[in-house]
């Protein structure tokens, strides 16, 4: 009777360990980090999302076509021209594969989005969910909020003490967040005055 109990006890944190082992894993990406280390960051308007098989037909991946606003960094493109984003999971037909801690897109959502390149066309979204910000505008479009992608179940670890730690991002006025991003981005072209040597 005893050894009953106990398994039952035993239980729960057996259940506990395996969604841990499976849950995705990542460390925490801060505003200056993701727009110092991104190749490209746009705002702009989803145009289309599109599941395919990946070329070795093994995956399935998410095409998403962002048309372009404004390009707040890099060579993505100007304004009126697209970006491709690429992405894992999506579903074909009746198959669908899913990998959790990606950012989500809807056609005709406004974002904006943190980039690495993967190859000479294609991006992916930095810092996986943590590098989109979709455009919430009032009635009218007088005003924009730019309000940080859930990670969901991700775990999320601090950078430095490898702990579980909570997203730092919030969400901020659009114009606040450009802002955001120009200052970080200014912040890592400043050049560091070197001291003179005095004869």
């Amino acid at each position: 009777m005893k050894l009953h109990t106990a398994h039952r006890a035993l239980l729960p944190f057996v259940l506990l360990l395996s969604l841990s082992a499976s849950a995705t894993t990542m460390l925490r990406a801060d505003l200056p980090e993701l727009a110092q280390t991104s190749d490209a960051i746009v705002h702009g308007t989803v145009r289309r999302v599109e599941s395919r098989w990946s070329g070795d037909g093994r995956r399935i991946v998410t095409d998403v076509e962002i048309q372009v606003t404004e390009a707040l960094k890099g060579t993505s493109g100007q304004a009126g021209s697209t970006v491709l984003v690429t992405q894992p999971g999506g579903q074909v037909g009746d198959i669908g594969q899913r990998v959790s801690g990606l950012a989500a897109f809807t056609p005709g959502e406004e974002v904006v989005v943190f980039l690495e390149r993967r190859g000479k066309t294609a991006f992916r979204v930095s810092g996986m969910a943590q590098g989109k910000y979709q455009v919430q505008r009032t009635e009218g479009g007088k005003s924009a909020m730019a309000v940080p992608e859930p990670t969901g179940d991700v775990l999320l670890l601090d950078p430095d003490t490898r702990q579980p730690t909570a997203s730092s991002q919030r969400s901020l006025s659009l114009q606040e967040l450009k802002a955001a991003i120009r200052t970080a981005l200014e912040q890592k072209q400043a050049p560091v005055r070197s001291q003179e040597k005095r004869p």
